[in-house]
Protein backbone atom coordinates (compact mmCIF):
# COMPACT_ATOMS: atom_id res chain seq x y z
CA UNK A 1 0.00 0.00 0.00
CA UNK A 2 1.38 3.42 -0.99
CA UNK A 3 1.64 6.55 1.12
CA UNK A 4 1.33 10.15 -0.10
CA UNK A 5 3.31 13.06 1.33
CA UNK A 6 2.47 16.68 0.48
CA UNK A 7 4.57 19.79 1.08
CA UNK A 8 4.19 23.47 0.27
CA UNK A 9 6.80 26.01 -0.82
CA UNK A 10 6.31 29.69 -1.49
CA UNK A 11 7.52 32.35 -3.91
CA UNK A 12 6.62 35.82 -5.10
CA UNK A 13 6.66 36.73 -8.77
CA UNK A 14 5.13 38.90 -11.46
CA UNK A 15 3.68 37.76 -14.75
CA UNK A 16 1.58 38.89 -17.67
CA UNK A 17 -0.99 36.76 -19.40
CA UNK A 18 -0.53 37.54 -23.09
CA UNK A 19 -0.61 35.50 -26.28
CA UNK A 20 1.66 37.20 -28.84
CA UNK A 21 -0.04 35.20 -31.62
CA UNK A 22 -3.28 37.11 -30.97
CA UNK A 23 -4.20 40.80 -31.21
CA UNK A 24 -3.86 43.21 -28.31
CA UNK A 25 -7.64 43.56 -28.35
CA UNK A 26 -8.11 39.78 -28.06
CA UNK A 27 -5.59 39.62 -25.19
CA UNK A 28 -7.33 42.44 -23.30
CA UNK A 29 -10.71 40.77 -23.81
CA UNK A 30 -9.57 37.29 -22.75
CA UNK A 31 -7.11 38.13 -19.97
CA UNK A 32 -8.55 41.43 -18.68
CA UNK A 33 -6.47 43.05 -15.95
CA UNK A 34 -4.04 40.10 -16.08
CA UNK A 35 -2.92 41.45 -19.48
CA UNK A 36 -1.47 44.63 -17.95
CA UNK A 37 1.62 45.42 -20.11
CA UNK A 38 3.68 45.90 -16.94
CA UNK A 39 2.52 42.63 -15.40
CA UNK A 40 1.11 42.02 -11.94
CA UNK A 41 2.24 39.98 -8.97
CA UNK A 42 1.21 37.04 -6.85
CA UNK A 43 2.32 35.39 -3.64
CA UNK A 44 2.39 31.89 -5.09
CA UNK A 45 2.18 28.59 -3.25
CA UNK A 46 3.36 25.35 -4.82
CA UNK A 47 1.86 22.25 -3.27
CA UNK A 48 3.48 18.98 -4.36
CA UNK A 49 2.31 15.45 -3.54
CA UNK A 50 4.51 12.40 -3.91
CA UNK A 51 3.65 8.74 -3.50
CA UNK A 52 5.67 5.66 -2.69
CA UNK A 53 6.50 3.12 -0.04
CA UNK A 54 7.52 4.14 3.47
CA UNK A 55 11.04 3.08 4.49
CA UNK A 56 10.60 0.79 7.50
CA UNK A 57 13.91 1.96 9.02
CA UNK A 58 13.16 5.71 8.96
CA UNK A 59 9.38 5.75 8.85
CA UNK A 60 9.69 8.25 5.97
CA UNK A 61 8.47 8.08 2.41
CA UNK A 62 10.81 11.03 1.89
CA UNK A 63 12.17 13.53 4.38
CA UNK A 64 9.92 16.54 3.82
CA UNK A 65 12.89 18.91 3.96
CA UNK A 66 14.45 16.94 1.09
CA UNK A 67 11.27 17.23 -0.97
CA UNK A 68 11.20 20.97 -0.32
CA UNK A 69 14.87 21.15 -1.34
CA UNK A 70 14.01 19.57 -4.71
CA UNK A 71 11.16 22.05 -5.28
CA UNK A 72 13.37 24.97 -4.31
CA UNK A 73 16.29 23.71 -6.39
CA UNK A 74 14.49 23.12 -9.69
CA UNK A 75 11.70 25.72 -9.50
CA UNK A 76 11.59 28.29 -6.68
CA UNK A 77 15.20 29.47 -6.88
CA UNK A 78 14.64 30.37 -10.54
CA UNK A 79 11.25 32.09 -10.20
CA UNK A 80 11.25 33.84 -6.81
CA UNK A 81 11.06 37.63 -7.11
CA UNK A 82 11.22 37.44 -10.91
CA UNK A 83 9.01 38.51 -13.80
CA UNK A 84 8.09 35.10 -15.18
CA UNK A 85 7.64 36.29 -18.78
CA UNK A 86 11.00 38.06 -18.91
CA UNK A 87 13.48 36.65 -16.39
CA UNK A 88 13.00 32.86 -16.46
CA UNK A 89 14.48 31.33 -19.64
CA UNK A 90 12.70 27.99 -19.27
CA UNK A 91 9.33 29.79 -19.22
CA UNK A 92 10.09 31.60 -22.49
CA UNK A 93 7.26 31.20 -25.02
CA UNK A 94 4.85 29.92 -22.33
CA UNK A 95 1.83 31.91 -21.21
CA UNK A 96 2.41 31.80 -17.41
CA UNK A 97 -1.13 30.91 -16.39
CA UNK A 98 -1.55 28.83 -13.25
CA UNK A 99 -2.42 25.87 -15.49
CA UNK A 100 0.76 26.16 -17.55
CA UNK A 101 2.93 26.81 -14.50
CA UNK A 102 1.57 23.68 -12.79
CA UNK A 103 2.44 21.57 -15.84
CA UNK A 104 5.91 23.02 -16.39
CA UNK A 105 6.80 22.85 -12.70
CA UNK A 106 5.60 19.21 -12.59
CA UNK A 107 7.80 18.39 -15.59
CA UNK A 108 10.83 19.90 -13.82
CA UNK A 109 10.22 18.33 -10.40
CA UNK A 110 9.30 14.75 -11.38
CA UNK A 111 12.69 13.74 -12.83
CA UNK A 112 14.56 15.37 -9.94
CA UNK A 113 13.00 13.11 -7.30
CA UNK A 114 14.80 10.10 -5.81
CA UNK A 115 14.13 6.70 -7.34
CA UNK A 116 10.93 5.14 -6.01
CA UNK A 117 9.29 8.50 -5.28
CA UNK A 118 6.58 9.45 -7.78
CA UNK A 119 5.19 12.96 -8.15
CA UNK A 120 1.43 12.48 -8.32
CA UNK A 121 0.16 16.08 -8.25
CA UNK A 122 1.50 19.60 -8.30
CA UNK A 123 -0.76 22.56 -7.54
CA UNK A 124 0.07 26.20 -8.16
CA UNK A 125 -1.95 28.59 -6.00
CA UNK A 126 -2.02 32.15 -7.30
CA UNK A 127 -4.29 33.23 -4.47
CA UNK A 128 -6.22 31.59 -1.64
CA UNK A 129 -9.11 31.23 -4.08
CA UNK A 130 -7.40 30.36 -7.39
CA UNK A 131 -5.24 27.36 -8.19
CA UNK A 132 -4.48 24.81 -10.90
CA UNK A 133 -3.34 21.23 -10.41
CA UNK A 134 -1.37 19.04 -12.81
CA UNK A 135 -1.35 15.28 -12.17
CA UNK A 136 0.45 12.30 -13.61
CA UNK A 137 -2.77 10.65 -14.76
Amino acid sequence: MATTVTVKVYFEAAHRLHNPQRSDEWNREVFGKCNNPHGHGHNYVIEASVTGEVDPDSGYLIDMKDLKAVLNGVVVNDVDHRHLNIEVPWLEDIIPSAENLARVFFERVAPALPQGIMLTALTVHETDRNSATYTNS
